[in-house]
C-alpha cells in the first residue's frame, strides 16, 4: 500500500491533531504532581511534619519519577507513547487520591513516591510521539508547543490549588482530589485522538535522523539494551543530562517553595499576595515557547547558546527576587521573568534528544535526560527545605526564611548555564 506524502495538506491537519491531543493530555498532567507546595502549610499544621521532612516527601516523588523516566522512555519506544501517556494519567489519578488520605510521613511518602512512577509515563513517551510526527527543521517549534502545554499545566496546578484553598475554602487534602480529574480526561483524549506514527493512518513516516555519522538509521529490531547502551555512551547526551539536572533543580526549587514563600503566615489575610505566585508558571509557559522558536529561527537549531543565555538570565532574576523587599511592585514582573528564563530552556533541551540520538531512540534519550533532571531535582528539595527552615547563613540561625530559595536556585542556574556551553549537536 502506498503511503500519502507529507506534502499532502491532509498530513498537516493530522500532524496538528496529534500534537493537539498530546498537548491537551499534558496540559493537565502537572495537576498530579506540582500541587504539593500548596499543600505543605496545611500538612505541616495538621500532621506536624517539618519543612525538611516535607522536602524528603517531595524528593521521594522526584526520585521515583527519575527512575521511571529511565524505564518508561524506553518502553515508549517499544510500545508507543499513546498507550503510555493514557495509562500514566489513570494511575496518577488513583495515587493522588491515595496521597490525600495520608496520615504521616510513611503513608504520604509511599503514595507520593509511587505517583512519581505513574507520572513518568507521560513526558518521554509523549516526546516520542512529537518526534515521530515532526521533522528536524520543525522539532524546536514542536517541542516548544509541547513544553508550552507543560508550562500551562503548571499554571493550572497553581490556579486550581488556590481555588481549592482560597475560593472553595477546602483543606489541603482536596488539592490531591479535584484537579486530577482533569488529568484523567486528558488521558482519554490522547488515547482517542493520537496515533503513534503517521503510517498508522496512511501517511509516510519521517526518515530517522541523528546528529552524528554512524547514528543514522538504527535497525528496526534494535533491542532495549542496545538503545540504552547507545544513550549511556553518548558523552554529549550525558552532558546535556547534567545541565538539565541543574535546570530542573531550579525549576522545582521555585515551583515547590515559591508557593510556601507567598502563602506565609498571613495566608488568610493576604488574598492578593498568594495569587502573585501564579506569575511564576505563567512565565515558564511563555519562556518554553520562546526558546524553542529562537533555537529554530535564529540559531539554525543549535540549542546550547539559547540554553546557556536563558539560565544566566534566570540566575540574575532569582537574585533580584531575593534582594527585592517582599510586597514590592516589581515582585510580580520579576517572578514572571524568573519563571520565563528558568523554564524556557526545556524545549531546547528536549529537542536535543532526537538531535543527538535520532528519532527511533527519542523516547530512550528523553528518558535518560529526564532521569538526570529529576534525580538532581530530588537532591535539591531537602536541601532547600533544610535551608529555609534553619536559615544557616543568617545572624539569627534557626529562624525560617523562605526567601532563601532564590539565591539557592540562582547558584544552580549558573551551573546549568556553564555546562550548556559545552553541548554541541
Amino acid at each position: 500500500m502506498s503511503l500519502t506524502p507529507h506534502s499532502d495538506p491532509r498530513f498537516k491537519h493530522a500532524q496538528w491533531r496529534v500534537m493537539g491531543a498530546v498537548m491537551f493530555c499534558y496540559l493537565f498532567y502537572y495537576t498530579g504532581r506540582q500541587t504539593f507546595g500548596f499543600a505543605i502549610p496545611g500538612i505541616q499544621k495538621e500532621l506536624g511534619l517539618s519543612k525538611e521532612t516535607l522536602g524528603w516527601i517531595s524528593a521521594a516523588m522526584l526520585w521515583s519519577y527519575a527512575l521511571g523516566q529511565a524505564i518508561n522512555g524506553n518502553l515508549g519506544d517499544r510500545f508507543g507513547g499513546r498507550r503510555m501517556m493514557a495509562l500514566g494519567a489513570g494511575a496518577s489519578f488513583l495515587l493522588n487520591w491515595l496521597t490525600s488520605f495520608g496520615l504521616g510521613f510513611k503513608s504520604m511518602a509511599t503514595a507520593w513516591g509511587l505517583n512519581g512512577l505513574a507520572q513518568s509515563m507521560g513526558w518521554a513517551p509523549g516526546s516520542r510521539l512529537v518526534a515521530n510526527w515532526f521533522g528536524a527543521n520543525e522539532r524546536g517549534k514542536a517541542f516548544g508547543f509541547y513544553v508550552l502545554a507543560a508550562g500551562l499545566s503548571s499554571v493550572l496546578s497553581f490556579v486550581t490549588s488556590l481555588v481549592i484553598l482560597d475560593v472553595l475554602k477546602l483543606d489541603w487534602r482536596w488539592i490531591f482530589r479535584l484537579p486530577v480529574i482533569l488529568m484523567l480526561v486528558g488521558g482519554m483524549v490522547v488515547w482517542i485522538f493520537a496515533r503513534d506514527r503517521p503510517s498508522q493512518i496512511g501517511f509516510a513516516d519521517f526518515e530517522d535522523d541523528a546528529g552524528t555519522p554512524g547514528e543514522q538509521t538504527p535497525a528496526v529490531q534494535e533491542t532495549s539494551w542496545q538503545r540504552y547502551t547507545t544513550a549511556l555512551t553518548n558523552g554529549r547526551l550525558l552532558l546535556a543530562g547534567l545541565a538539565i539536572g541543574f535546570q530542573n533543580t531550579v525549576r522545582y526549587g521555585l515551583l515547590i517553595w515559591v508557593p510556601v514563600h507567598f502563602l506565609g503566615e498571613d495566608f488568610k489575610s493576604d488574598h492578593a499576595g498568594k495569587w502573585i505566585s501564579v506569575a511564576l508558571p505563567l512565565g515558564m509557559a511563555l519562556g518554553a515557547v520562546a526558546s524553542g522558536w529562537i533555537s529554530d529561527r535564529f540559531c539554525q537549531s543549535r540549542r546550547s547558546g539559547v540554553i546557556s543565555s536563558f539560565m544566566l538570565l534566570a540566575a540574575i532574576s532569582a537574585t533580584a527576587m531575593y534582594v527585592l523587599p517582599r510586597g514590592h511592585s516589581l515582585g510580580l514582573p520579576l517572578l514572571f521573568l524568573c519563571g520565563f528564563f528558568a523554564y524556557g530552556p526545556q524545549s531546547a533541551f528536549w529537542a536535543l534528544a532526537p538531535d543527538l540520538l535520532g528519532r527511533a531512540r527519542a523516547g530512550t534519550a528523553v528518558g535518560i535526560m529526564n532521569c538526570f533532571a529529576y534525580a538532581m531535582a530530588g537532591l535539591g528539595e531537602p536541601l532547600v527545605g533544610w535551608c529555609v527552615q534553619h536559615n544557616p547563613w543568617s545572624f539569627t540561625p534557626g529562624v525560617e526564611n523562605t526567601a532563601l530559595v532564590f539565591p539557592i536556585v540562582a547558584i544552580f542556574a549558573l551551573c546549568s548555564a556553564f555546562l550548556a556551553l559545552f553541548i554541541r549537536r
